[in-house]
């Protein structure tokens, strides 16, 4: 075949633009030795999309294959697909399966913000819908440069419209996520989206092309130009001052479009039709095909002329390398193919049979009869570059880790603490989100137990018996850069604590990996010791990690982001009505603070706000501790003896204090730890949760508490709401809660001109 294949656009002595397409010289080296002979162009397209960094996480591959390492059954939860797939599957009894995944659209939403962070919504639900399940919620965890900069209110606005418009359109919660601002962002914000879904046992599908004469069929929207090259292209280069020096097109979303094509697969999946199915992402059709063909038992050939089109000038190479959004492809038997395109006629979805499983080893498409690509399946999708980049602790670590946050000045009493804290609540990390939050729709289907500004999103699963999910995404970046060993584990008790504040328990990870270039060994470092932390930690708290998404090349010229391994856990409650809530809710209940109190102020935001300081060693972490606080919470919930509780995390005890007052307009009145009154407040140590709970409930709270070894100690009692709520801080300072309310509303609307 090799003699007969044809470049249909480039006569072969033309010296071919790899460089231009992305591709280093020996990976087209390696290329023509695979092929044994020039690639047509064509095949250069396929392979330099699906060989970039974002498609086939050619510096990341040696790393990530240690989370192999951890077991795919724990004493939490069973996984029933994992990584390698479209997405992770868990079982969570009674029959039912969840599956989600977070991953990243970051250059995309620096480029065209609205639909850069729409289309990132647009895939990830389709990565789910591929699995078998149902989409019930997304999440958004994202970042930001100085909420004062110029270029932050270029991006915020349109990012935030993105993420709420597609996922309002297609009638998704959003239930959770973040909103964090640091200059290192700046010119390179973050956008990572995750989606949960839900199915039966016997719902699951995987993505794999078998049985010869199986017909090829690719539904949805027609092909257009937009997105070639996309995310595949813009996730694989650093941005300088101007961005790429070759931008892409964007990809451009339809959400009423992808409506339609869940609910036609949906009913697709249920009609029993489908043998494999795969999701058109990142590297479009070429992606797709030689996946399904590469996870089969045999080949493929595709008629790639019988593609819709939107474009009719769009060459063959611009079809393959196009990112359009709201397609899919199917291997379906040949005696269900009309069934098939029956279902997508009664949703008004375009269908097209443009192939079949064949019973060779290769995957072939022809273009007006003409055969432009011949290669094995698996070159392209699996086997491409993989590279071991050298790596090196920065050598200005240990100098940045010796410059602490403990000699720094502290309040010199009440008055001034009060100061801080106001100054505190309004800054952009700790300030309110909901000019954000308020942009989704949190509780559209009816099934959202909670959402933002709870500390975990939390979805009903099953009307009948009330079994529900848990999600909550976390990420300290400031943190990671002073040990992302440990800032990585920090991530993950964060949102393991998160979750388990809620009630349920926590079973399961995916993460989402944003780091700067990997060609810079300081950089790889901090990947490296990332990967080491999650895995070390997610062995000693028995979670399986379910897959996820590396995104590299986050830098604007020299400047990377701060390490920032988003980390999302997954728990299930057995039954949602049973959960537990973040705000205080009842007065004259009392307030008591779990785990231990120290004076470590490193890499918190008060260093930051106070100071603009980043030194010394974020947190110490005991993870054997967080599961022990884990159980408390869970089984508090069960037996329903709280009223509240919340994680406290950035802008420790006073934020937390803080968010439950105003959650539902409760005063408080607390005396602070045993601990220097500034660190009593602001300091950021790990493992700690405030809770409220009835006098009547002290002694049996605290019985369950000395049985799993957490220290608890009463910190005061929840007063009055209404006009006169006020904070009161023992021997230091009262505050009125509508001036604390003011401050910490004020911050976003006003640097965003609303």
């Amino acid at each position: 075949m090799a003699d007969t294949v044809r470049d249909a656009q480039h006569d072969p002595d033309t010296a071919q633009p790899w460089a231009e397409l992305g591709l280093k010289p020996d990976e087209y080296d390696r290329i023509r030795e695979i092929l044994g002979r020039r690639p047509t162009s064509c095949e250069l397209a396929m392979y330099s999309v699906m060989w970039s960094e974002h498609c086939s996480y050619k510096s990341s591959k040696v790393h990530l294959r240690r989370f192999g390492e951890l077991p795919q059954e724990t004493s939490a939860g069973k996984l029933l697909a994992g990584i390698g797939e479209n997405a992770g599957v868990i079982d969570i009894g009674q029959g039912w399966a969840v599956t989600f995944k977070v991953e990243s659209h970051n250059h995309p939403s620096y480029v065209e913000p609205y639909q850069g962070a729409a289309t990132g919504v647009g895939g990830i639900v389709r990565d789910i819908l591929a699995m078998g399940a149902r989409p019930v919620a997304v999440m958004d965890p994202l970042r930001f440069g100085p909420l004062d900069a110029p270029d932050t209110a270029r991006v915020l606005p349109g990012i935030v419209a993105g993420v709420g418009g597609y996922g309002n359109c297609l009638g998704l919660p959003n239930i959770g996520g973040e909103a964090v601002f640091d200059k290192t962002y700046a010119g390179n914000p973050l956008v990572n989206a995750l989606c949960v879904g839900v199915m039966r046992h016997e719902d699951l599908h995987l993505a794999h092309a078998t049985g010869v004469g199986n017909k090829v069929i690719l539904y949805g929207a027609a092909t257009g130009g937009d997105g070639i090259g996309g995310v595949s292209v813009l996730a694989s280069e650093t941005f300088d001052e101007t961005g790429p020096s070759k931008r892409p097109s964007v990809q451009v979303g339809d959400p009423f479009t992808e409506k339609l094509l869940i609910e036609c697969t949906l009913e697709i999946f249920a009609a029993g039709l489908v043998h494999g199915i795969q999701d058109l992402g990142g590297a479009g059709l070429s992606c797709a095909t030689s996946e399904l063909a590469s996870a089969g038992d045999g080949g493929m050939r595709v008629e790639l002329d019988l593609v819709p089109l939107r474009d009719s000038s769009l060459a063959p190479e611009e079809i393959l390398m196009s990112e359009s959004q709201e397609r899919m492809m199917a291997v379906v038997e040949p005696d269900k193919v009309d069934a098939f395109l029956d279902i997508c006629r009664k949703w008004d979805v375009q269908a097209t049979v443009i192939g079949e499983v064949t019973d060779g080893d290769r995957l072939q498409i022809d273009w007006h009869g003409e055969t432009v690509v011949d290669v094995p399946p698996r070159t392209v999708a699996h086997d491409g570059p993989v590279y071991e980049r050298p790596y090196a602790r920065p050598a200005g670590l240990d100098a940045v880790q010796a410059r602490t946050a403990d000699v720094l000045p502290r309040a010199a009493g009440g008055d001034e603490l009060a100061n801080q804290l106001l100054t505190m609540v309004a800054s952009p990390n700790l300030a309110d989100k909901s000019w954000i939050t308020d942009q989704y729709d949190r509780y559209v289907r009816g099934d959202s137990v909670l959402a933002q500004p709870e500390d975990a999103g939390m979805i009903r699963i099953d009307e009948g018996t009330g079994l529900g999910v848990a999600l909550s995404t976390d990420c300290n970046g400031r943190f990671c850069f002073l040990d992302p060993y440990e800032g990585a584990k920090l991530a993950l008790a964060e949102a393991y604590r998160n979750v388990a504040v809620s009630g349920a328990r926590p079973m399961a990870i995916t993460d989402c990996l944003n780091f700067g270039s990997p060609e810079d060994p300081s950089v790889m470092w901090q990947f490296v010791e990332s990967i080491r932390g999650l895995v070390d930690g997610c062995r000693e708290l028995g979670l399986p990690v379910t897959g996820g998404n590396v995104s590299f090349y986050n830098q604007t010229g020299e400047t990377a982001i701060l390490p920032t391994p988003v980390v999302g856990v997954l728990g299930v409650i057995d039954d949602v009505a049973l959960r537990t809530p973040s705000g205080f809710a009842t007065e004259g209940d009392v307030v008591w603070l779990l785990g231990d109190n120290t004076e470590e102020m490193s890499g918190s935001v008060w260093a930051d706000v106070f100071h603009d300081h980043l030194g010394g060693r974020p947190p110490a972490l005991d993870l054997d501790h967080e599961q022990r606080l884990a159980e408390v919470l869970v089984t508090a919930s069960r037996r329903q003896l709280l009223s509240s509780a919340h994680d406290l995390a950035d802008g420790g005890l006073a934020q937390a204090v803080v968010e439950s007052m105003l959650r539902h307009g409760f005063g408080a009145t607390v005396e602070l730890p045993a601990v220097e009154p500034t660190a009593a407040l602001f300091a950021e140590s790990s493992g700690r949760v405030l809770v409220s709970l009835s006098a009547d409930g002290q002694d049996a709270f605290g019985e369950l508490c000395a049985q799993h070894g957490i220290r608890a100690q009463r910190l005061g009692e929840v007063t009055a709401a209404g006009a006169d709520a006020e904070l009161v801080v023992r021997d230091q300072f009262s505050l009125p809660l509508a001036e604390i309310r003011s401050a910490w509303q004020a911050t976003i609307p006003a640097a965003l001109g609303d």
